[in-house]
């Protein structure tokens, strides 16, 4: 198979510090791997503690001195509008690049650039029709809060749909009033230098965004250990979420972390099987299965589970695997030869928990590049690792229950709680159950499908705080509360009594 290669590719990726383009203080760089061929098309700058000290600068400057934070909502808004138009204008090669960097396939990776624009226009929108609360109490008092921002903003973004990510937590924090310094995943770092021309073409001022590329070890470590760096955002895989959740403790940080997931898509005799069918598996499948709401356990009610572990196979063994920049395929290439093998490691493990119905390995006449052949494996117990633990690739356990408890049970018997999806069309059903269900998310009757004004995030070991809508500027902002006296104040007088007089 030919390999593709987008035109007018970068020689090398720089850190942005302050509006310019600059190396590593240190010199060190790393390989950036494309994941059809898995050889090096670029060289990314290394950025260590003395590269985030001065992006950390950069913004905390920009925020004490510069006009971001204290712009108008409107202005503010305007910037937001432009950063959008400037996004869907070049979504094609947006979406190009991307599908070179992540092996995502092309018709996806062009939702996501359209996505990516619709944040920054949704904040635009929400960040000029903020209301605040007033309280009153007659005569006496007015008590209002005043909102601004909190300061400098690490925002440590992952490797799948690595713009569309960035985009959610850029949006809200620069409209916010924020400055920030993100910190692109090491394995996509592609699409997040495109974030500097277009910040700086729609008039966003110089330090109010700051990028430095690096290994989360090294660069994202110094971040979030940053004294300057009040509030940091991180979207990943749990065990990272955890060693940050540590490290922010010591400066008391604010924290918002969207981290992984095993989300179940629970099926009942009564649902519409062939809507159930046609969404859980692309619900799974989408994006490669690189995604943390992938709804990756499938519970079937017993009476249809051989028909839908049927049907399920078929359909699965028909997805188009193959290069990511054709518009017909459904599955493209993994990330990264480490996230491969991972996989792999589980498609081997599953063979021996559950009942091998489809894929089970590489696809045939794909010898090369990360591609995995979408795997269904059925009569998956519990305790199997693949019904535990996420995977993050095309591959998807199923499971037989017979009552509604047990399928609640089973549904609520991971660490992980993000997602969760529901098929059936009994209304009370649905209801009672979504409200049982130990996930932050529930779709009935559909799959993941955003409003960008609902609450996003995890419970359990799925994650801290939501993002999305108010939440977002919530977290973002600090919240003052001021209370202003309109009558006389009636204080008891301490002192008054001369010592020695009773």
């Amino acid at each position: 198979m030919s390999h593709y290669v987008p035109e007018g590719l970068p020689g090398e990726l720089k850190h942005y510090i302050g509006g310019e383009l600059v190396d590593s203080v240190s010199g060190k760089t790393f390989d950036v791997l494309d994941p059809v061929s898995n050889t090096p098309y670029v060289t990314a700058a290394a950025g260590q503690a003395e590269d985030v000290d001065r992006a950390v600068a950069a913004a905390r400057t920009a925020f004490t001195d510069g006009p971001w934070p204290r712009l108008l909502p409107r202005a503010r808004a305007r910037v937001l509008n432009k950063i959008a138009d400037a996004v869907e204008a070049q979504d094609k090669r947006l979406a190009e690049l991307e599908t070179f960097d992540t092996g995502l396939p092309i018709t996806q990776a062009l939702g996501q650039a359209q996505r990516a624009a619709e944040n920054f226009r949704f904040f635009a929108d929400l960040v000029v029709a903020q209301a605040d609360d007033t309280y009153q109490v007659p005569g006496r008092q007015v008590n209002y809060v005043h909102r601004k921002p909190v300061g400098v903003a690490g925002l440590i973004t992952p490797w799948n749909t690595p713009f569309m990510l960035e985009s959610w937590k850029l949006a809200p924090a620069l409209a916010s009033g924020c400055t920030v310094v993100l910190k692109p995943a090491e394995f996509t770092p592609l699409s997040a230098s495109l974030w500097a021309e277009i910040f700086a073409g729609a008039g966003l001022p110089d330090g109010v965004f700051n990028l430095v590329n690096g290994f989360g070890e090294e660069a994202g470590d110094a971040l979030v250990k940053h004294p300057d760096v009040p509030l940091i955002s991180f979207t990943g895989e749990t065990t990272t979420g955890q060693t940050i959740y540590r490290n922010c403790a010591a400066h008391l940080k604010g924290m918002s972390m969207e981290l992984g997931g095993k989300s179940p898509a629970i099926v009942f005799a009564d649902a519409d099987l062939d809507a159930a069918l046609d969404s859980t598996l692309f619900g799974v499948f989408s994006l490669n299965g690189e995604r943390c709401t992938a709804g990756s356990r499938i519970l079937v009610e017993r009476p249809v589970y051989d028909e839908f572990c049927a049907r399920y196979a078929e359909r699965a063994r028909n997805i188009v695997v193959g290069d990511p920049h054709d518009p017909a395929t459904e599955v493209g290439a993994l990330v990264h030869p480490e996230h491969y093998d991972k996989v792999m490691r589980y498609v081997e493990l599953g063979k021996s928990e559950g009942r091998l119905l489809a894929g089970g390995g590489r696809p045939s006449g794909l010898d090369s590049g990360n591609y995995v052949a979408p795997t269904v494996f059925a009569d998956v117990p519990p305790t199997a690792r693949i019904f535990q633990e996420e995977i993050f690739g095309p591959v998807v356990a199923l499971t037989p229950f017979d009552t509604e408890a047990e399928a609640l049970a089973l549904a609520n018997d991971v660490k992980y709680g993000l997602a969760a999806y529901l098929w059936t069309s009994n209304l009370q059903r649905a209801h009672t159950f979504a409200q049982s269900v130990e996930a932050g998310m529930v779709w009935l009757n559909s799959h993941n499908v955003r409003d960008l004004r609902t609450p996003f995030g995890g419970v359990k070991a799925s994650g801290l705080g939501h993002e999305g809508g108010y939440r977002s500027l919530d977290f973002y902002t600090h919240q003052q509360a001021i209370h202003v006296s309109l009558g006389p104040v009636h204080t008891a007088r301490f002192g008054t009594v001369q010592k020695g007089q009773s």
